[in-house]
């Protein structure tokens, strides 16, 4: 019996395990489906930003639960538009939520066919292409930052680049703490603006330094870094038995959009013997463009740089570098195990090409094809051009919120980040009692339970240091046109008119 059980299965052996034809099929019409909803409907103005559903009711729409038995293709592709339908879609004009939007066709394209071709970029046998490919692209963002040489790898999103700039310059400093660990070393600090990415705090955190070490420097009136401020805070953790190591300057801070002055954070860096990382995820776009790249000056001094291609330049997420001005193999150095079963050391090519060991990561996506690919569609003139028309509609939009009654600016925007509250007119002429603030402060959660609710478009808010919530709005996509930006204004008041 058993004998006969063998044969069966080895018979089963001489076919695929799946039709290919049917396969190919299904993946036909579901392209169908992803070209017709998620980005045909996604991207059109007429249609909704998001169908908005509570919780409960949405997980007995979409009957999540895993079964025993399959569905058929007719089943499984109107599941694929139900997703779509009500996931929210990012790459509409009218999606203002988020430091990403847009939805471009080249950079799609590229992570199609990453996905397809299902590869890991940790070795050249495996990915020869990717692997060429991501040195060539990492090679163009370190010369805009204006280093000539240098490394550098691509990363799961920007707070990780963060955690590996932290972790790179705690083992240039302390190359013992890879092998005897934190206890070894004496209790380290760090220093970055209140204003800055909460991953800093997470990153120090995760890496055992602890967030009691991060030294939170005091900021101007517009979000920055004050050196003097920070000189302070170095004296202060020499003072207290520290051992100051690391300084996280921001260009583009999350919420107001700041640029720390790098020149003189630099100054103080290089006085005390210091690593500097700058963390550009949101703002390191504007080096493209000649107009805007003034608000990095000094970033070439950096000893690392987080860069986020996801963002400003609609490549889709993810696709983040990080960036190391060092020559020296540190990044090698500091992360490499030199795995027998995947970095022989016998293999017949040049093992420099293996750069998988340069990460924490084993398994590690491949985000530098769809940059590569949307660059080689509109070039580096077409990027700039991008990065340009943001700001265009950022300085529109800070414009029209002056010119109307019951909007006001936060701050002039020195980058894309628009602040600003809407007063209704219940609050107007209030200014002086007691209550206006904190009522001021619900009107922003109000208006975006609204806009969602009817799913006319979406945008941020959020409270920072004595200011009570106010809108952050963000435009990235290319596809957002002045019409747009007047229903964001035209929209905003008509929600909030009767709050």
């Amino acid at each position: 019996m058993a004998e006969e059980s063998g044969a069966g299965a080895m018979a089963g052996l001489e076919h695929p395990g799946w039709d290919p034809a049917l396969g190919e099929e299904f993946l036909r019409e579901a392209l169908r489906v992803l070209l017709e909803d998620a980005v045909r409907k996604g991207t059109d103005v007429t249609e909704k930003v998001c169908e908005w559903r509570e919780p409960l009711e949405l997980r007995e729409l979409l009957d999540l639960e895993l079964r025993s038995c399959g569905e058929p293709p007719e089943r499984l592709l109107q599941r694929c538009r139900d997703v779509v339908r009500y996931s929210v879609k990012t790459g509409h004009p009218r999606f203002f939520n988020q430091l990403f939007s847009g939805l471009d066709p080249h950079a799609l394209a590229g992570r199609l066919f990453t996905e397809a071709l299902n590869t890991s970029q940790y070795t050249f046998e495996v990915a020869p292409v990717f692997v060429l490919m991501e040195g060539v692209v990492l090679a163009k963002l370190r010369e805009l930052v204006g280093w000539s040489s240098g490394d550098g790898i691509f990363a799961p999103g920007g707070s990780m680049c963060n955690m590996y700039a932290m972790n790179v310059a705690r083992f240039q400093r302390f190359p013992e703490c890879r092998s005897l660990g934190m206890a070894a070393l004496p209790r380290l600090a760090v220093f970055t603006s209140c204003d800055s990415h909460y991953s800093i705090e997470k990153g120090a955190a995760f890496l055992g330094i602890g967030t009691d070490n991060v030294h939170l420097v005091a900021t101007d009136e517009r979000g920055k870094m004050i050196p003097e401020e920070l000189e302070k805070e170095i004296q202060k953790a020499k003072a207290e038995g520290a051992e100051p190591f690391l300084v996280c300057a921001t260009c583009g801070t999350t919420v107001l959009g700041a640029f720390d002055p790098l020149g003189a954070i630099a100054d103080v860096c290089e006085r005390h013997g210091l690593w500097l990382h700058v963390d550009a995820a949101w703002g390191g776009s504007a080096l493209l463009s000649s107009k805007h790249r003034h608000l990095l000056a000094g970033i070439e001094r950096a000893h690392s740089v987080t860069w986020n291609p996801h963002k400003m330049l609609t490549v889709g997420l993810q696709c983040s570098a990080f960036l190391l001005r060092d020559t020296s193999g540190l990044l090698q150095r500091c992360f490499g195990s030199g795995a027998t079963y995947l970095f022989q050391r016998d293999k017949f090519y040049d093992m420099s090409y293996d750069t998988g060991d340069k990460t924490p990561q084993c398994g590690r996506r491949v985000d530098c094809f769809k940059l590569w690919l949307l660059w080689k569609a509109i070039g580096t003139q077409g990027l700039a051009q991008r990065v340009e028309r943001a700001f265009a509609c950022s300085r529109y939009l800070a414009e029209e919120v002056k010119r109307r009654d019951g909007f006001k600016l936060v701050m002039e925007p020195e980058f894309i980040n628009l602040c600003f509250w809407f007063v209704p007119p219940s609050l107007r002429g209030r200014e002086s009692c007691p209550d206006y603030w904190s009522s001021l402060g619900k009107v922003a959660p109000a208006i975006k339970e609204r806009m969602m609710k009817k799913g006319s478009m979406m945008v941020g808010y959020q409270p920072h240091g004595t200011r009570v919530n106010f809108f952050r709005q963000i435009v990235t996509s290319p596809a957002v046109t002045r019409a747009d930006l007047d229903f964001f204004l035209d929209e905003i008041e008509r929600l909030g008119w009767d709050l």
